[in-house]
């Protein structure tokens, strides 16, 4: 994985996002020292597309980097995609025809208008719900559990995600709750990047269980 430009944006969402990855990696990094890199071995995909949301993505790609996991960003194609709000760009490493679901542990869907961008490709959105119903570790945050409406995996699930979806959730048979995490099974959602600490963690625990 690698990240383009060294900007996070200007104004309090670039200070936002700045802040919640440089806590969220100094805390991730002296957790990987102090317990020796508890997620070694596992291999994480995250689905990125074009106006993928750059706090979402980088701070929980930060987060089980640091604590030993492997990563490789799916997309569509390979290539570099654009932050809707910054300038941040994340390079998708590996177009999602090139990767099977047995290779990965887990999966992490960003938000910001990525997801809505992602739901509208089959491919994409049969490898969300192959990893889901193979009982592996999904989490999704704020649009994210757009693709696993579209996968149709949300039906009876407790959940949450950005309020301006969450009849998108209910219609899709989820149980929407306003809440800063809720982990069900082996889906894990939340709505926000102040939600991000509770989201890194839930994910985390659901992959040592796994």
């Amino acid at each position: 994985m690698r990240v383009h430009k060294s900007s996070f944006g200007s104004g309090l969402c670039g200070a936002l996002a700045a802040a919640l990855t440089l806590l969220v990696l100094h805390v991730a990094t002296a957790a990987a020292e102090e317990h020796a890199s508890p997620l070694a071995g596992k291999h994480i995909a995250f689905l990125v597309g074009e106006g993928v949301h750059d706090a979402e993505t980088l701070v929980p790609l930060g987060y089980v980097v640091n604590r030993g996991a492997k990563v490789t960003v799916v997309g569509t194609a390979p290539g570099a995609v654009d932050a809707y709000n910054s300038d941040i760009q994340v390079v998708v490493d590996k177009a999602v025809g090139d990767v099977s679901p047995d290779d990965f542990d887990g999966l992490v869907i960003p938000g910001g208008r990525s997801p809505a961008n992602l739901r509208k490709h089959e491919e994409i959105v049969a490898f969300a719900r192959k990893l889901t119903e193979a009982g592996k570790p999904v989490a999704a945050i704020c649009h994210g559990p757009q693709v696993l409406i579209t996968a149709g995996v949300l039906d009876g699930k407790r959940a949450t995600s950005f309020a301006g979806i969450a009849d998108e959730l209910r219609e899709a048979g989820a149980d929407y709750t306003d809440a800063p995490m809720i982990r069900d099974g082996n889906i894990i959602t939340s709505r926000l990047p102040k939600d991000l600490p509770a989201f890194c963690a839930a994910f985390e625990q659901a992959l040592l269980s796994n």
